[in-house]
């Protein structure tokens, strides 16, 4: 308290992720913050079962237990100033059940801590670097949102050709500030649209970092009233956002456990097992990678985002690719999420899969030639959010890893988005329909 102090900090923002990786937080004043440390934060344990529109979705633990806490204490160790609010600091929190001091079943951040203990049991560590993308709107005259310097042609460009209010050149220096490991950052393929890359590291340090920067992403852009979103395709005009998760592992000498130079394709036998194990779980995995309604419009041929289940050596068009980096930096690139998909959750399912996968000693088919899209080659991947729910609970070896608790919090959570969507009546409809019908 004293250095915070010290510091000009009199308030400590503590903030945990909900099912679906938004950030839930409370402000606490300084001369409050050992009382929270000591005696936690009560928050209702339906904030996961919160829909974006605010109704409770009927979650086992929730509505039919009378809505009861969870208990939110300030992890003191992830304590850092933010950048653009001047007197605040924030932290991440641990996040227990007061009736018996565990973790909260549905709880992103000890889903991927359990998965990472299996990992270590087997003598792995996985290591990860998440790539995010993201679009950059602003009010529109007309009602609702238009995309920010909607220019087309500007991919890997950086400067006011495609930014002509410097938004990513102010953002990088603001998220420098906040500590999370930030590298670069572009212009993506389509108007508006922005990549900004972040280190690789401790797959529990790079989940809380993606959580963390996307909180500070869309903070920022609420600062200049514009609106920064992760929605895997906002619009119909243009591509979708992708959350590209780079994984390897390393035993416990800290050495890569990827990389073999005297194996095929210079791939250990676990780096192919990983890879085998993703290519086998992959429809169930597009329920956390995929995790909305939405997410299915991103795929299709020629979108450059998977449409099949398949792996290629530096090959954009596969689902798995293999960087051509080879030795330490040896590693796979799951390129099936989208920007919205919880950092947790994304990262806990594809390391599940991947160490089941290791477990099973399985090899992956032949790595596709060539440009892919051919759905005679490979399978389809599931092409709408019911379809992906199905999958997930049909894999109980993934499901198992995960826990069964949280599978089934899951599936209640998303069913009720996919029937809340089934009897909306979209623009789309009326469009199609009411004149002529």
């Amino acid at each position: 308290m004293e250095r915070l102090a010290a510091d000009g900090i009199d308030v400590v923002r503590v903030t945990y992720p909900d099912l679906i990786g938004t950030e839930r937080a409370r402000d606490v004043l300084l001369e409050e913050l050992p009382r929270a440390v000591e005696h936690g934060l009560a928050f209702c344990r339906a904030v996961y079962h919160t829909t974006p529109q605010g109704d409770v979705v009927p979650v086992a633990g929730g509505l039919d237990a009378g809505l009861p806490d969870i208990c939110v204490r300030p992890d003191l160790s992830t304590l850092t100033a933010l950048p653009w609010e001047p007197g605040v600091a924030t932290c991440l929190a641990e996040v227990t059940d007061p009736a018996t001091g565990a973790p909260a079943p549905e709880s992103p951040r000890d889903l991927l801590r359990s998965v990472l203990d299996r990992c270590h049991e087997h003598g792995l560590r996985p290591v990860v670097g998440p790539e995010l993308e993201y679009f950059l709107c602003e009010p529109d005259p007309a009602g609702g949102w238009r995309r920010y310097g909607a220019v087309p042609g500007v991919v890997y460009t950086a400067g006011l050709r495609a930014d002509p209010d410097n938004h990513l050149l102010r953002t990088l220096r603001q998220v420098r500030g906040l500590d999370i490991g930030v590298l670069s950052g572009n212009h993506e393929f389509d108007g508006g649209q922005f990549e900004i890359n972040l280190l690789h590291s401790e797959a529990l340090s790079a989940a809380d970092r993606a959580f963390r920067f996307k909180a500070a992403i869309k903070e920022l852009a609420r600062r200049e009233g514009r609106l920064a979103t992760f929605m895997a395709k906002p619009f119909n005009d243009a591509g979708g956002s992708g959350f590209h998760l780079h994984l390897s592992g390393t035993d416990p000498e800290g050495r890569n456990v990827f990389a073999d130079p005297a194996a095929p394709h210079g791939l250990s036998a676990t780096a192919r097992h990983a890879v085998a194990g993703v290519l086998a779980h992959a429809p169930a995995l597009a329920a956390l990678a995929n995790p909305t309604v939405n997410s299915y419009k991103r795929f299709g041929p020629d979108t450059l985002a998977p449409w099949l289940v398949d792996w290629g050596l530096d090959n954009r068009s596969a689902m798995v690719r293999i960087p051509p980096e080879r030795g330490a930096g040896a590693r796979l690139e799951l390129r099936l999420g989208d920007a919205g998909a919880n950092p947790y959750l994304l990262t806990a399912g594809t390391v599940a899969a991947a160490l089941l996968g290791v477990l099973a000693g399985e090899e992956p088919p032949a790595p596709l030639e060539g440009y892919g899209y051919d759905p005679s080659a490979a399978a389809l991947l599931p092409t709408n959010l019911s379809a992906a729910l199905d999958a997930f609970e049909a894999d109980t070896a993934l499901t198992g890893l995960l826990g069964k608790d949280f599978a089934t919090a899951y599936l209640s959570y998303k069913r009720d988005e996919v029937e809340r969507f089934r009897r909306h009546v979209t623009d789309w409809e009326f469009t199609e329909y009411g004149y002529h019908l």
